[in-house]
């Protein structure tokens, strides 16, 4: 099935097409921007040798769901042999996981079941989110590699010469979004063959200085082939970002939708992070960050429900289950809330 969805801007119309391969005519598709929110499981890998079961956590929420994965590229001095590991970075001891035994082979059972049941109408079921703390070469090589092993799993579309032709893209269950930089652009795009498949998608880069700029300052070009997501730290909505959050206002959710409407025009799909909300005291026990902490449940639950609200195809939270249950509540479209041990 070949869906196409139309986009209205300013002065131009920007069309989104997607493949949906084995789809039957009227098959809801929630692939496109805007078209379902999605908990996005932030660090969602084992920190210092502790909290293994971090993937296990995302993953029984149900899906669809998008999960994080920090790479670093780590050489042994011994050995000099290097390879890419999960990990927040330094200090890195070299017995981290590596994304093909803690994620690629962990979700196999999901993924596998997934192909021969067919579309669902809720692909892709699981958006995996790279976040690379190191950029080499040799490491963006080494990702690519690995995303060639599982390529019938992954969304894809074609390579072409001009990079602002957004071509369509063949729907499967595992979504793969990569992050800003050029490096990774040249990597993941530049040097794939002309015709040959794209198997991640990068993040816009996000313009001015002032994060409170207007939303169509901040990224004035619609998506491309390449890049068809736009990444947002807090800072962007409540001046000061979760530290510094005062009481959520009328004037917070308006910027909260204008950021959210124009990514969506752009044909973008939007994530913030990182959205937590527990005591100070309590985040030790955790592994989560200060930096991204509303102090309460209670904060950060009004900055959950709005970000429902205005639509943000992604909400990174270091607190899975809390978001998942509250976006399966607020009923959200295209969520199936599958727990992944009932697909085995």
């Amino acid at each position: 099935m070949l869906g196409t969805i139309a986009l209205r801007l300013t002065g131009f119309l920007l069309i989104v097409t997607f493949v949906v391969p084995g789809s039957e005519p009227g098959t809801q598709v929630a692939i496109t921007p805007g078209s379902r929110v999605l908990m996005d499981a932030h660090n969602c890998y084992p920190y210092r040798g502790q909290w293994r079961d971090r993937i296990e956590r995302a993953l029984k929420t149900g899906t669809p769901l998008a999960i994080e994965q920090d790479l670093f590229w780590y050489t042994d001095r011994h050995t000099h042999q290097s390879q890419s590991l999960v990990t927040h970075g330094r200090p890195i001891h070299g017995n981290e996981p590596t994304m093909h035994d803690y994620f690629f082979e962990r979700i196999r059972p999901l993924m596998e079941t997934a192909l021969r049941e067919g579309n669902r109408g809720d692909w892709p079921l699981v958006t995996l989110n790279l976040d690379f703390k190191s950029d080499e070469a040799a490491h963006h090589a080494a990702v690519w590699k690995l995303l060639k092993q599982y390529e019938a799993w992954i969304c894809s579309a074609e390579r072409t010469a001009d990079v602002r032709k957004v071509v369509p893209m063949t729907i499967r269950p595992l979504l793969v979004l990569t992050g800003e930089a050029d490096s990774q652009e040249r990597d993941f795009y530049d040097i794939v063959p002309l015709g040959e498949r794209l198997l991640a998608f990068g993040a816009v880069h996000s313009e001015g200085k002032n994060p409170m700029s207007p939303a169509e300052v901040m990224v004035p070009e619609p998506a491309n082939n390449y890049r068809r997501w736009w990444n947002n730290p807090w800072s962007v909505v409540e001046r000061g970002d979760q530290r510094k959050a005062g009481p959520w206002t009328t004037q917070d959710e308006t910027r909260l939708r204008q950021l959210v409407t124009r990514a969506h025009e752009l044909g973008l799909w939007i994530r913030f992070y990182t959205l937590d909300g527990l005591s100070d005291r309590d985040l030790g026990r955790n592994g989560w960050d200060k930096g991204y902490n509303f102090g309460s449940r209670e904060k950060a639950s009004l900055r959950w429900m709005a970000a429902i609200r205005a639509g943000v195809d992604f909400i990174a939270t270091d607190q899975y289950e809390d978001v998942a249950a509250l976006v399966r509540t607020q009923g959200a479209p295209g969520r199936s809330m599958l727990p992944v041990s009932a697909a085995r």
